[in-house]
């Protein structure tokens, strides 16, 4: 007979851990408010999260687009790749759209007083260093400096070459190794992603520990201050999830329930809300596509890791709608030509702007630089910048699913009639596997 801690241990575990991250967001928020400044000694345990979640990013990288590419011939890939370019490419743009229609109507910024802030600068990446940085180096360094795009490409470069041997190679102990590679390759998945659901267990606490110290630092005066910014970005992103990720693809094209869709990517979501970044909750939105989703590794081990890092919709809806709020502060009307510029630049900057905390505001220096308004905005925005971060890279993690589970459709790569599609969840997506422990 279990005593009364494993029994409430068993009860614990057994509500999904969505819910119980969400408690310790909402706990978390209401320890930053009411305690303010002391709750900042709680940062060490969110940032332990972090380094957690850090700590799997390139291993998952590696080993997901290796094990990916044992299934992928060169022609195959090509045609992964650009289906998966080509809607990204396409969902970046309709965010902005979406985020300059929004912003046209609501108006952010009319009658708000600007009082200035502190100019910040920075420049977007040329064409020739983002191609360039593509192609690492040294693929070891790159991997230790987390630089996803050059760790990606040598990943999907030595797993085609393996591939390519084990089909072309006459010496059959060449072909043994080959396999044995893979063999490894896929233990060592299953591995990191029993690492992952352990960590998330401990994502309780360091959500908790997150959002208490970021409200006991900044406090919701600033959040307040600039409140009709925050809605009218709330506002785009909520419309572009329901029209362009439900609507348009899990509804039109998938064909699936767009509850389906989102009971299977809550995990993910729920993470990016809280931590802020697309790449840190990478290792959750591969568990969610490989378990909830049921999208095969030979998508999303290509899709995911390069959607953490130029999949920007949020960002893209971000910068829209603060340029017009920009715009309406200084007394400059947008007109139809800078809008398509805006746009133009929101599309072609986001490959050049890493999924980490903060790449918001040097996206935002260069949309303002793009539209002719002053850098200052900058300054007085950067208040609201984690609240901003946060539903901004919520909404790229939910569009990194759904082109991962479109792009699987039109390859043949996912199973449409098992886990979250099919009214089922699986115990790495949802409530732990009850245990005797």
């Amino acid at each position: 007979m279990k005593g009364p801690v494993q029994r409430t241990w068993r009860g614990y575990r057994s509500i999904p851990i969505v819910y119980r991250i969400s408690a310790g967001f909402l706990l978390g928020a209401l320890v930053g408010v009411v305690v303010g400044q002391p709750a900042t000694q709680l940062r060490p345990l969110g940032d332990l999260f972090l380094r957690l979640l850090q700590m799997l990013v390139v291993p998952i990288v590696v080993f997901s687009l290796l094990g990916g590419m044992q299934k992928l011939s060169p022609s195959r890939l090509g045609r992964v790749g650009g289906t998966v370019v080509g809607l990204y490419v396409a969902t970046t743009a309709a965010a902005g759209v979406v985020g300059l229609a929004v912003a046209n109507l609501v108006n952010p910024g009319t009658g708000v007083a600007f009082t200035g802030g502190e100019a910040q600068s920075a420049e977007a990446p040329s064409l020739a260093k983002v191609v360039l940085g593509i192609v690492p180096a040294n693929p070891v360094s790159a991997m230790a400096s987390g630089d996803l795009l050059a760790t990606i490409f040598f990943a999907v470069a030595f797993g085609l070459a393996l591939a390519v041997v084990r089909d072309t190679t006459d010496d059959e102990s060449v072909r043994e190794g080959v396999e044995t590679i893979f063999g490894a390759v896929e233990a060592a998945t299953e591995a990191l992603f029993a690492i992952v659901w352990g960590v998330m267990e401990y994502g309780v606490v360091g959500v908790f520990a997150l959002v208490a110290a970021s409200l006991g630092e900044h406090g919701v005066s600033s959040i307040v201050s600039l409140a009709a910014l925050v809605g009218t970005i709330a506002l785009a992103i909520a419309v572009h999830i329901a029209v362009t990720y439900l609507g348009i693809i899990t509804v039109g094209l998938l064909g699936q329930s767009p509850l389906a869709f989102l009971d299977g990517a809550k995990d993910a979501m729920v993470t990016a809300f809280s931590i802020r970044s697309s790449s840190g909750t990478l290792p959750v939105t591969i568990a969610d596509a490989r378990d909830n989703l049921r999208i095969d590794e030979s998508v999303y081990g290509f899709s995911l890791p390069l959607g953490a890092t130029i999949n920007m919709d949020g960002a893209a809806i971000r910068q829209a709608v603060t340029a017009v709020f920009a715009a309406n502060l200084v007394g400059v009307p947008l007109g139809i030509a800078e809008q398509v510029t805006i746009l133009a630049t929101v599309v072609l900057v986001s490959v050049g702007t890493a999924g980490v905390p903060g790449a918001g505001l040097v996206m935002l220096t260069v949309i303002l630089n793009a539209a002719g308004l002053p850098l200052t905005i900058v300054g007085f925005v950067a208040g609201v910048d984690p609240i901003l971060g946060r539903i901004a890279t919520m909404n790229n993690v939910t569009g990194d699913l759904a082109v991962s589970a479109l792009a699987g459709k039109y390859n043949d790569a996912i199973d449409l009639d098992g886990g979250v599609w099919s009214g089922g969840r699986t115990a790495g997506g949802g409530a732990a596997p009850a245990t005797d422990d």
